[in-house]
């Protein structure tokens, strides 16, 4: 685990549309240390057709970024080919093992957690995902609001992350939030 960030996406169909949203908190820690409150840790990949985001080491996150985004151009924007094309890969690319850092990336129709190791894991709800050091809080908040309200999809993620942040002492309440619909 990641004692650097909360990352949580929702992937479902509100009010009849497929939408996807992601949100991150803002804290970087160095040790026991808040270096900065601010930091973005979501993007959108892909012509904004993709949201990711990641928890561990910044500039590992941004090696990530830069070499999944090149194998999403190369199968044009095909999530679940390019999530596999990438751990493939990962595992056999001696400098992209030593990065330490997680990733969410999802799109309407697909939600995806790349781990440290090379692995591809789909959440076992097939649409809530969460990672870093606040992640089990969040994704147990987002649970339980998923299954006992009905709020937007944007509101869940926001509400859990602040549940989060109020939690975990690598987490701040100061939320970033992206988000996509079929509509």
């Amino acid at each position: 685990m990641f004692e650097a960030t909360t990352i949580l996406a929702y992937k479902g169909v509100y009010q009849g549309k497929s939408v996807a949203v992601i949100g991150g908190d803002g804290q970087v820690s160095f040790g026991n240390c808040v270096m900065k409150g601010n930091a973005k840790k979501i993007r959108t990949l892909y012509n904004g057709q993709i949201l990711s985001g990641f928890a561990g080491s910044t500039a590992d996150a941004f090696s990530l970024f830069e070499s999944f985004e090149r194998i999403l151009e190369g199968r044009k924007g095909d999530l679940m080919r390019s999530v596999l094309e990438f751990a493939k890969q990962w595992r056999s690319d001696k400098y992209l093992r030593k990065l330490e850092a997680m990733m969410i990336v999802l799109n309407t129709e697909h939600i995806f957690i790349l781990s440290g190791t090379g692995d591809v894991l789909e959440p076992e709800d097939g649409k809530i995902a969460a990672i870093g050091s606040g992640g089990s809080y969040a994704l147990s908040a987002a649970r339980a609001l998923d299954r006992h309200s009905s709020i937007a999809p944007r509101e869940l993620v926001e509400h859990s992350l602040q549940i989060a942040g109020e939690l975990c002492i690598y987490t701040n309440t100061n939320i970033s939030i992206l988000e996509l619909d079929n509509g």
